[in-house]
């Protein structure tokens, strides 16, 4: 058992601090929403009334939170985890930020005899009740070791991407290609609409040749092939399309820093910055099909 300590018990942090104790940890955490302090309450996390007071007796503490914002202020604030935990501590920071943030992080926490290590996922909310998250994990080789196996109670898959900073540049380029093969896909079925080609008949076909991709077998975006798509809930995330404009949006600011030539990355960015600005940001991404279509509705 480890005494562990988790702030942001969101969406997704909620069920993850909830697979901890289930996998027989002791878990304090703390949130801003008395709502989601009820639930992990429920689920048998000890909650308290500050973010420091998790650092009570923790081995090790996990964050999951909105933005870099959020994670500086948590961190290197004023009365922020790094003044207040032990010397030994180890972070593990599953939020989905920009590199610079969670390498400054990890610098100071070094400098004050810690450890962080940059942890995003991949899976969604449905990978974190299940416990199925793929982590991509940032930071020293031996805080990985000692990180892993905490990691692997919510998680079907660890993967160790390098140094500071590298989890997060495995999340922004992942997604950056999901978002792009989704559009792809999504002008298919449109162009299919138009052509009188039916979902199946297009569906059958390209799951089985050159045309096959996640976006198409995994989360078709339109009813009927693939029964757990969210396309079948009426878009209902899933991954809502927000958050995938928040990941486009890193790729794009890591592409300007570094010089990267990122063109689809970019279109993409525009495309889903319309469909949000539409009134879709709650929706999933896949729903980005409405957009192509003309239409909110569909």
């Amino acid at each position: 058992m480890t005494a562990i300590g988790f702030i942001g018990l969101g969406n997704m942090g909620g069920p993850m601090a909830a697979n901890l104790v289930k996998a027989g940890h002791a878990v304090r955490g703390y949130d801003v929403s008395a709502t989601a302090l009820q639930a992990a309450e429920a689920a048998g996390v000890t909650v308290r009334g500050r973010a420091a007071d998790v650092l009570e007796g923790a081995e090790l503490v996990i964050t999951m939170l909105p933005s870099g914002g959020h994670v500086r202020d948590v961190y290197l604030g004023e009365g922020g985890l790094l003044a207040a935990a032990r010397a030994g501590t180890l972070f593990i920071d599953c939020s989905t930020i920009d590199v610079e943030t969670v390498r400054a992080a990890g610098e100071a926490a070094t400098s004050a005899g810690m450890a962080l290590l940059d942890a995003p996922v991949s899976g969604g909310v449905g990978g974190a009740q299940a416990g199925t998250l793929t982590f991509m994990v940032g930071g020293d080789a031996a805080a990985f070791e000692r990180g892993r196996p905490v990691l692997e109670a919510m998680g079907r898959k660890i993967v160790h991407c390098g140094g500071p900073g590298s989890g997060q540049a495995a999340k922004i380029c992942n997604n950056m290609i999901l978002g792009i093969s989704m559009i792809g896909v999504c002008e298919a079925f449109a162009l299919a609409e138009k052509l009188e080609l039916s979902h199946e008949s297009l569906f059958e076909v390209a799951s089985t040749s050159s045309g096959q991709c996640w976006s198409l077998t995994s989360y078709c975006p339109v009813p009927g092939p693939v029964p757990a798509s969210p396309a079948n809930r009426d878009y209902q995330p899933g991954f809502a399309t927000a958050l995938m404009l928040k990941d486009l949006k890193l790729a794009q600011a890591a592409s300007q820093a570094t010089g990267a030539s990122t063109p689809m990355g970019a279109l993409a960015a525009q495309l889903y910055s319309l469909h949000a600005g539409a009134g879709q940001g709650g929706t999933d991404f896949s729903s980005i099909i409405r957009l192509l279509r003309g239409s909110a509705e569909g």
